[in-house]
């Protein structure tokens, strides 16, 4: 192994001796049981908040250094044998200037929406924490926060209960969140930590928290307030079973494009999802006959020019309980490439200082499998059928560093495989310090279908991936430090890793100012990254430096200048481009307007030649009306070669997506989305033959009544249609439709 390697696995040992307790001071608050019965009314008239635990000590965190808040909260928490309970009474100076618009449950803006609530430590291990969010109109939004990863999922949804008023002085919000909605070690008493929290979107973002959160550290969970005084809370045994019925049929062009579309007859299915938690500890989760079926289009995102697979998010519900555990270093685990499966149950719980996951599911197969290398990755087609198991053990030191082992393997019919395993840990140094790090190694037995790929001839291949970063970073200064080795023939079948064969190192410093006036933060930082094969001929280099920041108008940009060392079959090319990214909030109307680019050389990779060209993106989001939410993207892309002695266009690809919501009430939409996908290029200009018109217009048409995330009516077309032929004439390729009912049973 590398030398690089055997400096994780050092790192690890010193990581796992070391002694990381870290442990925060602050406000200890303690937990009140509710002194009578709480309506979830939106209105505080019940005794019981009279004698609940008060929180009205409040800071400004941003754009203010932990000051005094511009507008006054008072917060109240109390339990019962089966609630959480909060309530938020909000004071506004204009209460006119509230934002209140309708949206579908997780719709909400930081930048553009007025909304508070709270976030939920209930294991104090100062990591990862549960997010419970409400806007004016009561629109709901639950997210995990992970410290480990820096990252706030959405994905994830829980059910409680939530009411919340305009008033003539602010606004009020009440509460509820059931118990079962938590993962805690079951002990008398407990501590829990959580922190209160209101977005307050005027001029500036301004975030006020219940709890002061220095700059410049290394973590955010671990910064809570700590509520102590926890009794009787239920210890599980809570149930949802949430069965589900399909319905549909989709056209498909008889003789290919161009041909009228045949309808088979309409087909009815169904299937179960279940949630089990025997205990506080632990949540078991089944599904049989899944309907993974997306009901809302991916993101918009152009492939053209592309080396490399384009990541989309995790969506399914069945994959998302704890899934903050499979985020690790290496993105091992990427549960997207489970595409149809059969049946599936995955285990998560805790037990002392330990957190798991364990997750076994059947796939049909279909989609796509990566084929990674040092200067692209392609694909094969996962024409077979296979079982998935994926498991992680993190076993937290102290209160904000870990351990933990993570096991993948995918058994494909016919005796293929794919196993990856290996340990990560992540040590807070301080209050300002980082390591991670993560090894893994690889055993594959790859198909026997060179008919689908030329790899997959049956073949053997065993190697590693080592991941190592240190972060550094106080209210001023900030420094970021990376290495990866990767083997020619490491393979993670289970996870997002498009490319193997290379070592990567990686670094970057900032400076950050704090100034007064329109711009309250701005960061300059310079950058540079040095990839090399494993027998170090060069892949890329980057010597990069920039300036960034936020202002008045919920404004933010970034610019960036970067010279770079491409490498692409035997040759090596030079760029020089400018990048950037503004954008800012409008007004009520036009909450949010983004652009973001580049411009300058670019590498042709198709036809290995060096050319000059641009990305220009639009985003914007549009609200006519309280109800009505639409939003906009245009990206284009274009690169122009040397060619016959003139500067002449290779391609064009562009991407056009409208995104319309009509929320008829919190619980009632209708949504519309049409996205236009399009390429067009010069033949004359590439090395072999391709169409001169790509492309497709794909439509959709969503009526949604939801009680909750999983008590679901949906009721909906979609449509699409491709180029074909050289006149770029849309042909209908495919017509869907269908209709999903879905009740969720909880004891």
């Amino acid at each position: 192994m590398t030398k690089r390697v055997m400096l994780c696995l050092l790192l690890l040992s010193i990581a796992v001796a070391a002694s990381a307790a870290n442990e925060k001071g602050g406000p200890v608050l303690t937990a009140v049981r509710a002194s009578g019965p709480i309506t979830i009314d939106g209105k505080l008239d019940e005794a019981a908040w009279q004698h609940a635990t008060r929180v009205d000590q409040w800071w400004e965190t941003n754009p203010g250094d932990n000051l005094a808040p511009k507008v006054k909260t008072v917060a109240y928490l109390a339990y019962d044998d089966r609630f959480l309970y909060a309530a938020f009474d909000m004071e506004d100076p204009d209460p006119k200037k509230i934002r209140t618009p309708f949206a579908d449950h997780d719709g909400i803006s930081g930048n553009a929406d007025d909304f508070a609530g709270i976030i939920v430590d209930a294991r104090n291990d100062g990591i990862t924490a549960t997010e419970f969010f409400v806007t004016p109109r009561g629109t709901q939004f639950d997210a995990v926060s992970d410290d480990a990863s820096g990252n706030e999922d959405a994905s994830p949804d829980f059910y409680w209960d939530s009411s919340a008023r305009v008033t003539p002085t602010g606004w009020v919000l009440e509460m509820r969140i059931p118990f079962s909605s938590f993962r805690y070690t079951k002990k008398e008493p407990q501590e829990w930590g959580i922190i209160f929290y209101r977005n307050y979107p005027r001029e500036r973002r301004y975030q006020i928290f219940s709890h002061q959160l220095p700059r410049g550290t290394n973590c955010f969970v671990c910064d809570f307030n700590k509520v102590v005084g926890f009794t009787g809370l239920p210890s599980g045994q809570h149930v949802v079973a949430a069965p589900f019925i399909t319905a549909g049929t989709e056209g498909s062009a008889r003789d290919g494009l161009g041909s009228p579309l045949s309808y088979p007859p309409a087909t009815a299915d169904g299937g179960l999802d279940v949630k089990w938690s025997p205990n506080a500890d632990m949540a078991v989760d089944a599904t049989l006959n899944p309907d993974f079926s997306q009901i809302e289009s991916d993101t918009a995102a152009i492939s053209a020019n592309e080396r490399f697979a384009i990541f989309f998010s995790e969506k399914r519900p069945f994959f998302l309980e704890g899934i903050e555990l499979f985020s690790t270093p290496l993105q091992a685990v990427y549960t997207r490439t489970i595409t149809a499966p059969r049946w599936g149950v995955r285990s998560t719980g805790k037990f002392g200082n330990n957190a798991y996951t364990l997750l076994i599911a059947q796939d049909r197969g279909g989609g796509s499998v990566i084929l990674p290398s040092a200067l692209g990755s392609g694909f094969g087609d996962q024409d077979f059928s296979s079982t998935v198991a994926i498991g992680r053990l993190r076993h937290n030191l102290g209160s904000q560093s870990f351990v933990s082992f993570l096991g993948t393997t995918r058994e494909t019919e016919g005796g293929a495989h794919n196993r990856v395993l290996g340990p990560d840990f992540q040590w807070r140094i301080g209050k300002h310090g980082t390591l991670t790090g993560q090894l893994l190694v690889s055993d594959t037995h790859t198909p026997d279908r060179p008919d689908l790929a030329t790899e997959w001839n049956g073949q053997k291949l065993t190697s590693y991936a080592g991941d190592l970063w240190y972060q550094y970073s106080n209210p001023k200064y900030d420094f970021f430090t990376e290495m990866k080795d990767i083997g020619d023939d490491f393979r993670a079948d289970n996870g997002f890793i498009p490319q193997v064969g290379y070592r990567m190192n990686y670094a970057e410093v900032g400076r950050t100012w704090r100034p007064t006036g329109f711009f309250s933060r701005i960061r300059g930082f310079a950058m540079g990254e040095y990839d090399s094969t494993q027998d170090d001929s060069m892949l890329y280099r980057l010597e990069s430096f920039g300036i960034g920041g936020d202002g008045k108008y919920r404004s933010t940009f970034r610019f960036r200048y970067a010279y770079e060392s491409v490498r692409v079959e035997d040759r090596v090319f030079q760029r020089h481009q400018l990048l950037y990214n503004v954008s800012a909030a409008i007004n009520r109307i036009v909450p949010s307007l983004g652009l973001a680019g580049y411009v300058g050389q670019n590498v042709d990779f198709d036809n290995v030649r060096l050319g000059r060209g641009a990305e220009i993106g639009l985003t914007a989001t549009v609200r006519p009306t309280d109800h009505l939410d639409i939003r906009l993207t245009d990206t284009v892309r274009w690169l122009n070669v040397d060619a016959a002695a003139k500067n002449d266009r290779l391609f064009t690809a562009q991407v056009e997506r409208i995104r319309a919501q009509y929320m008829f009430n919190n619980n009632m939409f209708l949504r519309a989305i049409v996205q236009n996908q399009r390429t067009n290029s010069d033949r004359n200009l590439y090395t072999f033959e391709l169409d001169q018109h790509r492309g497709s217009v794909a439509s959709q048409l969503l009526f949604a009544y939801k009680l909750n995330w999983q008590t679901v009516m949906f009721l909906g077309v979609g449509d699409l249609r491709e180029v074909v032929g050289e006149s770029g004439d849309l042909e209908p390729s495919a017509r869907q439709v269908f209709l999903k009912l879905s009740y969720a049973f909880q004891r």
